[in-house]
């Protein structure tokens, strides 16, 4: 099957980074110049977007993403709305403002939300699948005051009357639509109104059978999905190196904080997907490789995507091909810490996928210390001490 070239985001870590899972070691604050920096380099370096993670532990994703689309040229733009913990005329307004200054470079993740007792300190109380009912009105209201409707809907969750925009969005007739979830009724979300459905990093044949699921659904009325994932990555040059950096990065990780973490994730969260990747190794180190080159170490102690793949740039990349094959265009990518894994990411995996670094042709030809310099038509090695 010949295939497009997979697109790659990348991610911004609002909630912090550092070099050890469950460890204050060498930790990097949560701040904007950090944050900066990644958004910088994963624009030079050719992701063509990053996401912004939510939550109460995040800073707000919609103030720093406006941040940095002042500071970025090409970079898109991942942004959460939250149904139920704001409203449906007022995330439109948001998204056209950002659209607009971003000058459409906005994306819109939907999260519904997987962790009841954060949403109770939201002020949200509505149990799991009610909260999908509840985001499908939410999206319906959004979706018709973004294309320049005037909205009069009267829902179970929401009323609006003579509802309207009075600025456009640039892209038309709205930033495309992204949503994760592995239940039944995010799946029926999914298929029912986003543009774009992402998973975690689950075997192959796992991800596959979601996409069945979620694409048969979607042609049932009358629609098309795309499919994107996301994931962590260790890449290196050698096999041992890449498993090496994994053991390091959970080396200060402790049992009590695993079965703490797990415990928060299993019994306190309403999770499908979460569950999902809980179960992938039951907190046990003994169970971290959960498929060839696919290890669950993030997901000891972190919630949401906690797989990544470890490798060399040509495992990897053989890996990713078979997340093609089952319909996955987009990846999501991450790596601790953040700034420096976009480098390995984009100047290691990126050739073994074909894809192009951004800015890798700028000096070609250049003579430099890390390159044999040409002068005219004449070859000159120079050496320095």
């Amino acid at each position: 099957m010949t295939h497009h070239p997979l697109r790659f985001f990348w991610f911004i870590p609002t909630h912090g980074d550092g070099r050890y899972l469950g460890s204050e070691d060498n930790v990097r604050p949560a701040d904007f110049g950090y944050f900066k920096q990644i958004a910088q380099a994963a624009d030079r370096l050719g992701f063509e977007g990053v996401l912004l993670p939510t939550g109460q532990n995040c800073e707000e994703s919609w103030i720093v993403a406006t941040g940095l689309a002042t500071v970025t040229e090409r970079l898109k733009f991942l942004v959460a709305i939250r149904p139920g913990v704001t409203l449906p005329s007022f995330a439109a307004r948001q998204t056209a403002a950002l659209d607009r200054l971003s000058n459409g470079r906005l994306l819109i993740n939907v999260v519904v939300g997987g962790n009841p007792t954060e949403l109770a300190a939201d002020g949200v109380f509505t149990p799991h699948d009610e909260r999908y009912a509840q985001a499908a009105e939410f999206l319906t209201i959004w979706r018709g005051l973004l294309s320049g409707e005037t909205v009069d809907f009267d829902g179970k969750y929401y009323r609006i009357e003579a509802g309207r925009l009075d600025f456009p969005t640039v892209q038309n007739p709205h930033p495309p639509l992204y949503l994760g979830g592995s239940s039944e009724a995010g799946i029926d979300l999914a298929a029912e109104q986003v543009d774009t459905y992402l998973t975690w990093g689950e075997p192959v044949a796992a991800v596959a059978a979601k996409v069945r699921a979620v694409r048969e659904r979607a042609a049932a009325r009358g629609r098309k999905v795309r499919f994107g994932m996301r994931l962590h990555f260790i890449v290196r040059e050698t096999e041992a190196e890449a498993w090496g950096e994994a053991e390091r990065l959970i080396s200060k990780v402790s049992d009590e904080q695993i079965e703490r973490a797990q415990a928060r994730f299993t019994q306190q969260m309403d999770s499908v997907g979460q569950r999902r990747m809980a179960e992938l190794h039951g907190g046990r180190r003994d169970r971290l490789v959960v498929a060839p080159n696919l290890w669950a170490g993030v997901g000891l102690v972190r919630n949401g995507a906690g797989t990544a793949l470890v490798g060399t740039p040509e495992q990897i990349a053989e890996r990713l091909r078979e997340y093609q094959e089952a319909g996955i265009e987009l990846i999501i990518g991450s790596g601790y810490p953040h700034l420096e894994e976009a480098y390995r990411v984009a100047e290691l995996l990126f050739p073994a996928l074909g894809l192009r670094q951004g800015g890798q042709h700028a000096h070609a030809g250049a003579s430099n210390e890390f390159a044999v310099g040409f002068h005219g038509r004449q070859q000159v090695a120079t050496g320095r001490t």
